[in-house]
């Protein structure tokens, strides 16, 4: 049976459990253990579909389909593979699994109760995600005390009780400095754990977030107060990059000392490649200057890059890998829109549009577009961004000025871009939650073509997220006028991959890769577009 870890926070969301959870997966599993991650989101909804960006940040896919969060995105990134539904959970599936079982008499008249059949099916799930692993990373989200979460530290609970030597919990919570004091404070982490401590939960460890590293004062006032060991008290400061945080982990030994606890041997440990990356990170000073222009960055008057998170990363893999430092500029498409893109693109090294949907902003992505296009600057466009693409060059070039997509106008006289047939059916039945073209599918890429010099392959596996289609109806008019189709669905039928010649770089592409790029392995497309910009630069 395999070993279970489970990782809670406390005193404020976004501490960063996520990138602790794949940073202690990447340390175990250098130690040739075979790690399953897991995230547990509290909320009602069944996956992540259908949640705004701006509200919960971007929706990762997984190969198999499934909308989920995005630190299933950095669990993916820093272990190097792909996972897959069983790592992941939300309340919405519990109780919606629970109550099928219940219309179907699988629980024989008994009551339905939230304990035990609600925990038994939280602890089923946990189970299944441990099926050919050695050891289960669980990263319960939301912070401890919430009223939502309690049914899972409840499950989990039980699961030590039933299981004393296979489990163990971990408690990453915050400290803050007061700029007015000046010194770090442990009274939050000390309250976090007591709250914890009152539902029957103790931590064998705490990870103290905090912006700079912890002191043994520190230390010792958190194991005193918490009830645990000093040596099990580690200090996760801010570091330059998140790809420094398993080194970081290493160095005190983390991993080691989670084995013994587990009783679980230790093992001779491989972080070569994370070294020489990590070095590389730090050794890339030559700035390349990215433009990402989006539509949902604005939360009020902060700026939220975490519904593009996979984008941003996997820019940053190709910046460092060609030893840039990448330089990211946020742009909100409707700045464009009131300054021109004269105005705010002037100067950078290239420009990429991420996916999204809807009308809100894209007159401004169209003149970005446009922009990149007549500047000779390299264009990358995923998803939104090859089919605003498609709508730029139809009525910039080909002549069809009234080219939309029927997303943003369903009476357009030119509809390049138009909802797939299937996908029609499913929106007048108001079928939306995982009802999009989802999961990996093939892409057949033509020879001669920038796309299958950056793949070095005619047949490649994307993961999609989308309802809307190039038009084939103007396929032909358009390629007349130098657009290129270099890339289709293997019957030749669905657009995946255009491009336009005599450019440095000009790509777009229906699908995400950027939810299959990781910092040891940047993705080929991502690398061809900053090696054009890198070009072009000098």
């Amino acid at each position: 049976m395999p070993k279970f870890i489970f990782i809670s926070g406390g005193v404020i969301s976004g501490l960063g459990k996520g990138i602790t959870t794949a940073s202690l997966g990447t340390i175990l599993q250098a130690r040739g253990y075979r790690v399953s991650p897991m995230k547990v989101d509290m909320y009602l909804n069944v996956d992540a579909g259908t949640i705004r960006p701006v509200e919960h940040g971007e929706v990762f896919v997984t190969e198999d389909g499934l909308e989920t969060d995005q630190d299933l995105g950095n669990y993916e990134r820093f272990l190097g593979r792909p996972l897959h539904r069983v790592n992941y959970l939300t309340t919405g599936q519990v109780y919606a699994e629970v109550l099928r079982k219940e219309r179907a008499f699988a629980y024989e008249g008994e009551d339905v109760e939230a304990i035990p059949h609600i925990t038994d099916e939280i602890i089923r799930r946990f189970d299944a995600a441990g099926k050919g692993a050695d050891i289960v990373i669980v990263e319960l989200g939301g912070t401890v005390g919430e009223y939502q979460n309690g049914i899972f530290f409840e499950a989990t609970r039980i699961m030590k009780m039933r299981r004393p030597k296979d489990i163990i919990q971990i408690h990453v919570a915050y400290l803050p400095v007061p700029g007015y004091l000046g010194e770090m404070k442990t009274k939050p982490v000390q309250q976090s754990v007591r709250m914890l401590n009152s539902m029957g939960i103790q931590p064998e460890f705490v990870v103290g977030r905090s912006e700079e590293s912890m002191d043994d004062r520190r230390k010792e006032r958190i194991a005193l107060f918490c009830n645990i060991d000093k040596r099990d008290v580690i200090s996760n400061p801010d570091v330059g990059s998140i790809y420094e945080i398993p080194l970081i982990l290493e160095e005190q030994k983390f991993a080691d000392k989670i084995l013994n606890k587990l009783g679980l041997r230790n093992r001779k440990v491989d972080l070569k490649k994370w070294r020489a990356l990590v070095t590389g990170i730090k050794r890339a000073r030559r700035p390349i200057k990215i433009a990402v222009v989006g539509k949902y960055f604005g939360s009020g008057k902060y700026q939220l890059s975490d519904v593009y998170i996979s984008v941003i990363e996997s820019l940053k893999h190709a910046a460092w890998a060609l030893g840039r430092k990448p330089e990211l500029v946020w742009v909100d498409s409707q700045r464009i829109e009131k300054l021109g893109a004269d105005e705010v693109l002037s100067g950078v090294d290239a420009i990429a549009v991420p996916g999204g949907f809807g009308s809100r902003g894209i007159e401004g992505i169209i003149s970005a577009i446009r922009y990149a296009r007549e500047k000779k600057i390299p264009y990358y466009g995923l998803c939104y961004g090859m089919q605003l693409a498609c709508v730029e060059f139809a009525r910039n070039v080909a002549g069809l000025k009234e080219a939309n997509t029927t997303e943003v106008d369903p009476k357009s006289k030119h509809p390049v871009i138009h909802i797939m047939p299937e996908q029609e059916k499913k929106l007048l039945k108001q079928e939306y939650g995982a009802t999009m073209r989802l999961g990996t599918w093939p892409c057949k890429i033509a020879r001669g073509t920038v796309s299958r010099a950056a793949y070095g392959k005619e047949t490649v596996g994307e993961r999609h997220r989308h309802r809307y289609e190039f038009n084939n109806a103007y396929r032909k008019r358009l390629e007349a006028k130098g657009l290129v189709v270099s890339g289709t669905s293997p019957d030749g039928h669905l657009v995946e991959i255009i491009e336009i010649k005599d450019h440095p770089f000009f790509v777009g592409v229906q699908f995400h890769p950027e939810f299959q790029s990781t910092p040891l392995k940047p993705h080929p497309l991502f690398h061809a577009f900053l090696a054009a910009a890198v070009k072009r630069r000098k």
